[in-house]
Order: structure tokens, then sequence, then C-alpha cells
């Protein structure tokens, strides 16, 4: 599969947990050995706008999907059609998300993401564009992967600038490293994809390792860094970090 055939974009600065809106994500101190040691995100001091708050309070029952542990996901049934279904796991503010989805309207795409901030702002996104193709899950992806995601089920992971945690007494904290690798191979159809970038120079090599090491999967590029898939758009963050000297890496992976 070719990447052009089919964000810097860390949680959004200055987001907090909000209280008193419903779909708030659980703590993940509970669960598997896995979630324990591996989050999706990190919770940053901030709070949501007026904005943001009414496009949660009104749009969040048509285009978030609910959690429930243990509970099968079947998208069919939550797009209404049946498509290759794409996930991001930590959106940020979703802009580029909505940008992706609209680019590629035959695709299915769930956007996973914890900060009730950007979930606002995506909804409000997929509300102004008419974006039929793209829901939200305002959950830890891990847990869903694990108790929600059947095999074969993926046809594609986007991780798009994920917290590097740059101490080497938070890389346990990483999310792209094994065994989660080994869950995200796990949920691929076979031909599937997993496409990770960054701006954080050890971070991309610490990724390149840790996939080269899960069975199942493949580099697109053996040896060397992926190509930036055209319907990836340039972000403001990923244009700063390239205006401050720090190279994009990326990598494309798939299933075999």
């Amino acid at each position: 599969m070719e990447p052009g055939s089919e964000p810097l974009n860390p949680g959004p600065e200055g987001v907090e947990k909000t209280g008193g809106l419903s779909a708030a994500p659980p703590s993940t101190e509970r669960g598997s050995a896995l979630r324990k040691g591996i989050r999706s995100y990190a919770l940053r001091a901030g709070r949501m706008t007026d904005f943001q708050r009414l496009s949660y309070e009104t749009l969040s029952a048509r285009w978030c999907v609910p959690f429930r542990s243990g509970e099968p996901f079947i998208p069919e049934a939550v797009f209404r059609r049946t498509a290759p279904l794409v996930v991001e796991i930590g959106f940020g503010m979703g802009l580029a998300t909505a940008e992706i989805a609209a680019a590629l309207p035959d695709r299915n795409f769930l956007g996973i993401e914890v900060h009730t901030p950007g979930v606002g702002k995506l909804l409000s996104e997929i509300e102004r564009r008419g974006l039929s193709n793209l829901r939200i899950l305002h959950h830890d992806a891990v847990e869903f992967l694990e108790t929600c995601a059947a095999p074969g089920t993926v046809f594609g992971f986007h991780v798009f600038f994920p917290d590097p945690w740059p101490k080497k007494r938070h890389h346990k904290r990483r999310l792209i490293q094994r065994p989660f690798t080994d869950l995200l191979a796990s949920r691929l159809a076979p031909g599937g994809y997993l496409y990770f970038v960054t701006d954080w120079e050890e971070y991309a090599f610490w990724a390149r390792e840790a996939l080269d090491s899960t069975p199942g999967l493949a580099n697109r590029f053996p040896g060397g860094w992926a190509d930036r898939a055209p319907w990836r758009p340039v972000t403001k963050f990923e244009r700063r970090a390239l205006t401050e000297g720090r190279e994009i890496r990326e990598l494309w992976y798939e299933k075999a």
C-alpha cells in the first residue's frame, strides 16, 4: 500500500479535565497492567472556552461514541455504512483530523481524545463541515482498544506527535512501545497501516525500534523514514517546530 493512496499535534496546550460533563474519562489507575503502565494522554492545566463548552454540550450526543467497557465496537452500526476504519489516538484540538476526514470521505474515522476542550473544538468542526464519516470517543485509547475493538477490524492507526515524555524516567509512559504496539498490530486488518509522526528525534528512533520488533508489522520504508502522506496537513504546531529547527520524522508500518 502506498502512503499517498490513501499533526505536530500534542495534547492541546493548557487543557484540564473539566468537571460537570458526563463523558469525562475515568481514571486509568484501574484495569490491566498495560493500562497502568501506558496512557494515551497527559492531563494539562487549562479550561474550556464558552464556544467549546457549548459545542460539547449540544453536539456530543450526536457525534460522540459512548464508551462501555467490554461492549464490542461495531463500525457499521456507528457510521451506518461499511468503509475502512481509521483510528486516530490523541487528536489534540482536532483541526488536522477534520481536514483528513474531509480529504478521505471513503473512510470512516474515529478520533480518540480525553481532553474535553479538544473534543468540543472537533465537534464544532464536524458540524461545520458536515463530516458524516467522523466520530469521537472521549476516553482513554488503551482501554478502548483492549476491551471494545475486535482483532482485525482497524484499517489504519494515526498517532501524530504524541507526548514524547523526554525525561528518561518518564520513558515508560510513552505510547509507542511494546506491548502496546502488539495490541495495535492485533487490531489491524491484514494490509492495514500504522502512521506515526514526531518532531522529537530520540522518540522517533525509540518508536522505530519498538515497531521493528513488533510481530506482524513491516516498515513500508525499510531502514528509513516514511514520506509525508499528501493528505496529512501541516499544522501550526508543526510549522513552529520546523521554524525552531526540529526535524519531522514519519513512520509507516503495515500489517502482514
